[in-house]
């Protein structure tokens, strides 16, 4: 299993490593036009962790804003507000997220906060945009909780439980290999395993 301490850290803490992993999927995307569209969802889905953000141009401006700095400044976009100059930013406002619970655990509560800002994205395109790419996060998750075998038509059964088949794929999707996933996610070592173990069971 893949611990979030080996991964590189945070760049704003409170959107969770799963908004990181969108925002680090959005740099590879060639088509600026298809950036567009994963920037404009990944927004979305920040205002709706947020939901006091929504309709506030000053409160959009920091959300845009923060999605630059998660970047490093590198998203090439088209923002609705000027493109922030990089600097010593000061640590975010931490965000109070509900304690509520959820029936796919191995998936965690950002992936259940992501499909349901999905299902409130309006633009279909961009819908069908971000649901690929949660699918995707799915399936890494999966991987990282059961490395042995990871079923792509379970992932897609799964993800229309979850958004109550409100959520289509673009129908060029194609989930990301599994052989991929795994040479960018670091074994655990057996040593490492028995550590584990004792610390589990230690009273």
């Amino acid at each position: 299993m893949e611990y979030n301490t080996q991964k590189e850290e945070l760049k704003l803490a409170e959107y969770g490593r799963y908004v990181q992993d969108l925002v680090d999927h959005a740099l590879t995307i060639e088509s600026k036009e298809e950036r567009n569209k994963a920037a404009n969802a990944i927004v979305q889905i920040m205002t709706q962790m947020n939901p006091g953000f929504k309709g506030n141009d000053e409160l959009q401006l920091k959300l845009w804003d923060d999605l630059f700095i998660m970047s490093n400044y590198k998203l090439d976009v088209d923002s609705p507000f000027p493109k922030p100059e990089p600097k010593n930013d000061s640590p975010a406002e931490k965000i109070t997220y509900p304690d509520q619970g959820f029936k796919f655990r191995h998936y965690g509560k950002i992936i259940e906060d992501l499909i349901d800002g999905a299902r409130k994205i309006e633009d279909v395109e961009e819908k069908k945009a971000l649901t690929g790419m949660i699918a995707n996060l799915m399936k890494k998750s999966y991987l990282n909780f059961n490395r042995d075998s990871v079923n792509d038509e379970m992932i897609v059964d799964q993800l229309k439980e979850m958004s109550n088949n409100e959520l289509e794929f673009a129908d060029d999707f194609k989930f990301q290999h599994t052989n991929d996933i795994l040479s960018s996610s670091p074994r655990r070592t057996n040593k490492q395993n028995k550590g584990r173990s004792k610390r589990k069971w230690k009273k």
